[in-house]
């Protein structure tokens, strides 16, 4: 008998397995004293499609919807049936098994499924790593956690797959069939998270088409004090002349401004300098990091996914990626010096600022209270090669790294000064700041145009020039006053970064003050894990394209958000459903509460797909049935494709495509039935 360790990959089996001393081969797996480590390949079972549970639902029929299974079946990968039986016999000869797998919900799901698959029921516990480098391995090994602690992970796993499902082969079966049958080819796949995000980038890419602009003006003094010069902008008086966001919309009243102005002087009426403070930046998540390194470098969501991976795998250059988490608990304080030592190692290039730091600060990363099941993204306590990194996983690598030595500089300080003027009897402000105390920002030259989390310096203007010393009193001259015609924007399109902060942070994309009331403010759709794959999906689905570096919607995706009822691509209602996952995963709601509400919804999206039979699909190349002269839609045989009458089978009416495939109208031949994988 011996204690079996179940890794998610083989990698991970190899770094576990050095630790352990299990390196010598065996079949699947490695094998020690007393020990055996082995692995997966990712999720080895997978959903059993629908004819599984009855073989009449391979044909797509609206008929048969919802489809509803009472006892839920896996199916092992074909790919993956060979790893499946080793572990299985694996797991009769073991007195223990520990899940090995990534510390999160689906690396939760990958082992604890194979457990029930092969009916395992010895003692499980749980080996919860954050970092693959051999001092991080060795930590968690000394802190082995029973099972139990993280079973409800498991359960909000089954749920999110089994809901996945049900919305996936549901919803996706109805809109394909109700396409089809009005002539659109191909299948219109509908997913829980895939579909409310689609839902955000063709809104937004409606509110653009939709903009109108409207003009606004400013009226801008370029003012010569005794110190130096500075800008000044009007603020108006008479409400009559502003929008709703306070900007002037007459332009009569903008150049009679000028033309009174012109010969000053400009009064300074008051100044007021006060200090402000900004605090160090908190270290990365996976999601703040995607949207950084799309902002900085144009990196799309999945390559800064690949990228995190391989600094945690490959290089053990990091920790944990897949995490929602930018807090940091405060029993890694006494690792700082490990971990800064090991930085030093890795790149001496660091020393002159490492000279700097002062690693007895305890900024507010430093918060017990804000870890969830991973803490934030640093580098690990072991040196790394970074001359085997490929410049953009440094360039990742190297933001990472610099979130988490800010924690050890002061914070930034400088002085705001606001300056009201009067100008011929007008109300002109400037504002200016000086930075007293570099702190961490050292950390993200102003070069490089970099904000608190390395995003553009938005502040850039009149509110970012330096002033120079001004008095009240003071009689400053006008060197230049113009009208600056301004036009509002629309909103800009999305970019991978922007779409994942949208999935974040869904709640604020919900104008139903009911379900607001029912959403954390950070209630999101997806996980830390999915976003990127999310996106990837709809990509590869063509309901979404790639426009330099923004993503727009295809007429297809626009389609098919304006087929479906709001309740399916609503973001508000998908976050609800991750807030009750939520709860499962914290043992505060069981499985089956969860899945029985699924149940009930997932019916009354299909009643409301079933109310909604005419589609308002972009128009694809049809032909008209020989027979009954509907819409045709084309198939494929074993010979070719051909055109089928979308009356199918009331009406069998056919019709031949180019030269392959030639055949009479009115008879049909049998034809592959293509489905779909659920929709996530």
């Amino acid at each position: 008998m011996s204690r079996l360790f179940l890794c998610e990959k083989p990698s991970q089996a190899r770094d576990i397995g050095a630790v352990l001393g299990a390196t010598r081969k065996g079949n699947g797996c490695l094998q020690g004293d007393g020990v055996v480590v082995t692995w997966a390949f990712g999720h080895l079972l997978e959903q059993a499609p629908p004819e599984a549970y009855d073989p009449a639902l391979k044909r797509w029929s609206l008929d048969s919807l919802p489809i509803q299974p009472a006892q839920w079946k896996n199916t092992v990968r074909k790919d993956a049936s060979k790893q499946f039986k080793v572990i299985q016999g694996l797991l009769k000869q073991s007195s223990e098994v520990v899940v090995s797998t990534d510390a999160d919900r689906e690396g939760e799901t990958i082992g604890r499924e194979i457990l029930d698959a092969c009916r395992y029921q010895g003692r499980v516990s749980r080996l919860w790593i954050s970092a693959l480098d051999e001092a991080s391995i060795r930590k968690a090994l000394a802190s082995i956690r029973p099972g139990e602690s993280t079973y409800p992970l498991y359960q909000a796993g089954l749920g999110r797959s089994r809901a996945d499902w049900l919305v996936g082969m549901n919803l996706t079966r109805a809109f394909s069939v109700l396409a089809q049958q009005q002539g659109h080819q191909g299948v219109l796949s509908v997913g829980r998270v895939q579909t409310p995000t689609l839902a955000l980038v063709v809104r937004r890419d409606q509110e653009i088409a939709k903009f109108v602009p409207k003009p606004f003006w400013e009226v801008v003094a370029d003012l010569q004090a005794e110190g130096g010069a500075f800008r000044a902008k009007w603020l108006p008086a008479n409400e009559d002349w502003l929008d709703e966001e306070g900007r002037c919309i007459n332009q009569d009243s903008a150049r009679a401004v000028v033309a009174r102005c012109q010969n000053g002087p400009a009064i300074v009426a008051s100044v007021q300098t006060s200090r402000k403070r900004e605090a160090q930046p908190l270290v990365m998540d996976l999601g703040t990091l995607q949207q950084a390194c799309s902002k900085r470098f144009g990196f799309g969501a999945q390559q800064v996914l690949d990228i995190a991976q391989s600094l945690y795998e490959t290089h053990k250059a990091t920790t944990y990626p897949r995490t929602d988490c930018r807090y940091l608990p405060t029993s890694m304080l006494s690792e700082v010096g490990v971990v800064v030592k090991a930085l030093l190692q890795s790149d001496q290039k660091l020393s002159p600022l490492i000279e700097r730091l002062d690693q007895t600060l305890k900024s507010h990363v430093w918060n017990d209270s804000k870890i969830t099941a991973h803490h934030g993204i640093i580098p690990t306590t072991a040196p790394c090669r970074i001359d085997r990194m490929s410049d953009d996983e440094f360039r990742v690598y190297d933001h990472i790294r610099r979130h988490y030595l800010a924690q050890f500089l002061p914070a930034h300080e400088y002085d705001q000064t606001d300056v009201r003027l009067d100008l011929s009897g007008e109300t002109f402000m400037a504002s200016g700041r000086q930075v007293r105390v570099e702190g961490w920002k050292a950390l993200f030259p102003r070069g490089k145009g970099k904000g608190q989390d390395g995003d553009d310096d938005e502040q850039e203007g009149a509110g970012a020039q330096a002033l120079p010393p001004l008095r009240q009193g003071e009689r400053c001259s006008v060197r230049d006053i113009l009208v600056k015609d301004r036009q509002t924007q629309p909103p800009k399109p999305f970019t991978e970064g922007a779409l994942i902060s949208a999935m974040k942070n869904a709640a604020r994309f919900v104008t139903d003050e009911r379900l607001r009331a029912r959403l954390r403010e950070s209630a999101g759709i997806g996980t830390e894990a999915t976003r990127a794959g999310i996106i990837e999906t709809l990509l590869k689905r063509g309901f979404i394209r790639k426009k330099g570096r923004t993503i727009v919607s295809t007429p297809v995706g626009q389609g098919l958000i304006a087929a479906l009822p709001p309740q399916i691509s609503n973001p508000g209602m998908t976050a609800l459903w991750e807030q009750a996952l939520d709860l499962v995963a914290e043992g505060q709601m069981t499985l089956d509460d969860f899945m029985s509400r699924q149940t009930v919804m997932v019916k009354k999206l299909v009643d409301l797909a079933l109310q909604r039979p005419q589609l308002n699909l972009p128009e694809a190349p049809s032909e008209t049935c020989p027979k009954c002269q509907a819409k045709m839609r084309q198939r494929k045989s074993s010979i070719g494709p051909f055109w089928s009458c979308s009356r199918y089978p009331d009406c069998d009416g056919t019709k031949p495509i180019g030269k392959k495939g030639k055949r009479k109208g009115g008879s049909r031949q049998k034809t592959k039935t293509t489905t779909a994988g659920r929709g996530r």
